[in-house]
C-alpha cells in the first residue's frame, strides 16, 4: 500500500455535502405548507402523482451529457422500483393525508422524525461511522424537532390521526433515503426521472381506483410546480450530498428541512411563535453548525474496487490516465488499485471502512 502525506490534494468533503443537504432541506422544508395550501379537497394519491409529475419534469432539465455522469443501469432498476413506492408513492400520499387533517406547522415539524429513521437505518446497513460530534449534532437536530412537537401537542389530540400519517411518511422516506444511496454513483437526473415517472405512474393508478376527482386547472398546475422544486430538484441536490457525504450525515442534516417548513407555514398565516420555537431553532443551527464544521480524518485503507461514476482527478482517490487529461469531472468504469492515506473524509463511494 502507498501512504499519501497528509492533506495532499484532497477537498473537504462534508463541506460540499452539507451545502446539498442544505439545499434539498430547504427546498422540500418549504414545500409541505404549499402541498397543504393547493391540495385542498384532492385526494393523497393524487396529490402524490402531481408532485410527481412535476419532478419528472425538472428531471429533464438535468439529465446529464453522454460521458458526465454514470448511466443507469438494468441491474438497479429493482432498487429504483423500491426507492419509487417507498418515496414517490407512499411518503407523498401519507403527508398529504395528514395535511388535510393537522396543521402544516406541526405537519412540518413531525417531519424531523425522518432524521433519526434515516441515520439509524445508515448505520444499520452501511455501518457508517457516528462520532461524537455527529451524534451530538444529529441529537441537537432531534431534540430541536422534540421541543417544536410537544409545543404543538399541547393544542389537543385532534391532530393524532394526521400526525401518525406524518409519522408514516417520514419513514417512508427514511427507507427512500437508505436505499437510494448506491444510487448517487448514476446520473442524479436518471434516478430523479425513473423515480418520477413510477411514483406519478402508480398514483394516478390508485387515484383512478379509489375514485379521486380531479382538481381545478390552477391547483394541479401549482401542485406541479411545487413539485418540480420540492421533490425534483431537492431530490437531486440530496443524491449529490450522499454522494459527498453518507446517507446518515445526509438524512441528519436534512432535519432542518421541517424548520424551514414551520418559518414558510408563519409567513403564510400561521402565528405560532413561541419560547419553544426559538429554542428549537437554536439547537438546529447549532446542529448544522457541527455538521458543516466537521473534520474526520486518519491513517485509512482502500481496497481495490472497480465501477462507474461522476469523478475528477484532483481527490486524491482517481489517478488513473487520460491522453488528454479531461479539465472537468466525467464519467467511465475506472478501477481503483489498493491505496492506504490520510487526510479528512466522511462515508461515500469510497470510504465505507469500519472503525472500532
Amino acid at each position: 500500500m502507498i501512504a499519501i502525506p497528509k492533506g495532499s490534494q484532497i477537498k473537504r468533503p462534508a463541506l460540499s455535502g452539507a451545502v446539498f443537504a442544505l439545499l434539498a432541506a430547504l427546498l422540500f422544508g418549504a414545500s409541505t405548507p404549499l402541498v397543504q395550501r393547493f391540495g385542498v379537497n384532492l385526494g393523497p394519491w393524487l396529490t402524490a402523482a402531481l408532485l410527481y409529475v412535476g419532478a419528472g419534469l425538472v428531471a429533464l432539465l438535468f439529465r446529464a451529457h453522454s460521458g458526465l455522469e454514470a448511466p443507469l443501469r438494468r441491474t438497479q432498476l429493482v432498487r429504483l422500483l423500491a426507492v419509487a413506492l417507498s418515496g414517490a408513492v407512499l411518503g407523498p400520499a401519507a403527508l398529504a393525508w395528514g395535511l388535510q387533517r393537522t396543521s402544516a406547522f406541526s405537519a412540518s415539524l413531525m417531519l424531523t422524525v425522518e432524521a433519526v429513521f434515516t441515520v439509524l437505518l445508515g448505520v444499520a446497513l452501511y455501518r457508517e461511522s457516528m462520532d461524537r460530534r455527529v451524534v451530538t449534532a444529529a441529537g441537537l437536530l432531534v431534540a430541536g424537532g422534540v421541543l417544536l412537537v410537544i409545543e404543538r401537542s399541547g393544542q389537543g389530540t385532534a391532530q393524532l390521526f394526521g400526525l401518525l400519517a406524518v409519522l408514516v411518511a417520514n419513514f417512508a422516506w427514511a427507507v427512500d433515503n437508505t436505499l437510494s444511496r448506491p444510487l448517487a454513483e448514476v446520473d442524479p437526473g436518471s434516478v430523479v426521472f425513473g423515480k418520477a415517472t413510477i411514483g406519478a405512474t402508480c398514483s394516478f393508478l390508485l387515484a383512478f381506483a379509489t375514485g379521486e376527482t380531479l382538481g381545478t386547472w390552477s391547483q394541479m398546475i401549482a401542485l406541479c410546480a411545487v413539485g418540480a422544486l420540492g421533490y425534483g430538484l431537492s431530490l437531486r441536490f440530496y443524491l449529490l450530498a450522499q454522494r459527498a457525504f453518507g446517507a446518515a450525515r445526509t438524512g441528519s442534516m436534512f432535519a432542518i428541512a421541517p424548520f424551514v417548513g414551520a418559518i414558510v407555514a408563519y409567513a403564510l398565516g400561521e402565528r405560532n411563535v413561541t419560547l419553544w420555537l426559538a429554542g428549537a431553532s437554536l439547537l438546529m443551527l447549532m446542529g448544522v453548525y457541527l455538521h458543516t464544521t466537521e473534520r474526520h480524518g486518519h491513517l485509512h485503507p482502500h481496497d481495490s474496487m472497480e465501477h462507474e461514476h461522476a469523478h475528477h482527478h484532483d481527490d486524491g482517490h482517481h489517478d488513473h490516465l487520460h491522453d488528454p487529461m479531461p479539465a472537468r469531472a466525467h464519467s467511465h468504469w475506472h478501477r481503483h488499485g489498493p491505496l492506504a492515506h490520510d487526510h479528512v473524509h466522511v462515508p461515500d463511494l469510497h470510504h465505507d471502512h469500519t472503525h472500532q
